[in-house]
């Protein structure tokens, strides 16, 4: 199956490189693919047990989908794998 996710606090390519690295060690998801432009993530998953799990992953790194919460401490997250991401280029 084939979803698009738009997710909160995605910034630049820092925050793709990380997402792709850490969604990619998820087993049965294929074809990931971030677009800044406007805050996706899209991928191909196997059940839906895979898909809360990159939806969890997601929000653990601090890129939560729209509609969920993004507290302040989630906002961190996000700049804290940003910046993970920007170091291993």
């Amino acid at each position: 199956m084939k979803t698009t996710i738009e997710i909160q606090n995605l910034k630049c390519g820092g925050c793709a490189n990380t997402i792709t690295k850490k969604l990619s060690n998820i087993e049965n998801i294929s074809e990931l693919e971030i677009n800044n432009d406007d805050h996706t993530v899209s991928f191909n998953y196997e059940n839906e047990n895979t898909l809360l799990k990159a939806k969890a992953l997601l929000h653990n790194m601090g890129y939560p989908v729209v509609g969920d919460k993004n507290a302040l401490t989630t906002k961190a997250k996000s700049f804290v794998s940003c910046a993970i991401g920007r170091i291993k280029d």
